[in-house]
């Protein structure tokens, strides 16, 4: 596989698995399976997803491994020790925003035990998102870019991913905001998307 083919398939499998994700994700698709298979349906459905989301990200990681491509940059001493330190924040980051959304409901495990699939969603502006409304995939944007050797197939697959957090981002607004209404729109007004603000805003 040549460099340019690695890059090219790496759109493709990026954008396959942006849409399959989303269709995944989607209200009306995860109403309709639902509906289909019933209590069970409700119960396993976020496990599946998390699942079928694991098992189609492999492939499109595989690429970069198989076929890197020409380098485009390499970090060197002594700074890449600080887009090492960055990425470890980066994923404590991640990992202290699922533990504060629930970690066991994010990966469908709580739903299975304890049957709690048709609760209520709880709307969360404290902790982390009280700086911005989607603390998990902004770490998950610095993690991706503080790579420390970047590739052709890297950058390409680093960029759709990017696309698709942003992307991702509106879709999942869109669903709060039919979910919580004016108060989620308030909190638009207040909390940045991806990037904090250096200054809060006034009247804040």
């Amino acid at each position: 596989m040549t460099p340019a083919a690695a890059a090219l398939l790496t759109l493709f499998a990026t954008a396959a698995y942006a849409g399959l994700h989303s269709l995944l994700a989607s209200l009306r698709f995860k109403v309709a399976v639902q509906r289909a298979l019933g209590r069970a349906g409700a119960r396993l459905y976020r496990l599946i997803f998390n699942l079928i989301g694991l098992i189609t990200l492999l492939p499109l990681l595989a690429i970069p491994a198989i076929q890197p491509g020409p380098v485009l940059y390499v970090i060197p001493d002594p700074l890449v020790w600080f887009f090492l330190a960055g990425q470890a924040v980066a994923a404590i980051v991640v990992l202290a925003g699922l533990l504060q959304t629930d970690i066991w409901h994010f990966l469908g495990l709580r739903q299975l035990v304890a049957g709690t699939e048709n609760q209520p969603a709880q709307f969360v502006a404290t902790g982390l998102y009280r700086v911005v409304r989607h603390p998990m995939y902004s770490a998950g944007l610095v993690f991706l870019w503080l790579t420390p050797l970047m590739t052709t197939t890297l950058f390409v697959l680093y960029a759709g991913l990017s696309l698709y957090f942003y992307v991702g981002s509106l879709f999942e607004e869109r669903r709060l905001l039919m979910e919580f209404g004016q108060a989620y729109a308030d909190y638009q007004r207040r909390v940045p998307r991806l990037i904090p603000r250096l200054r809060p805003r006034r009247g804040v």
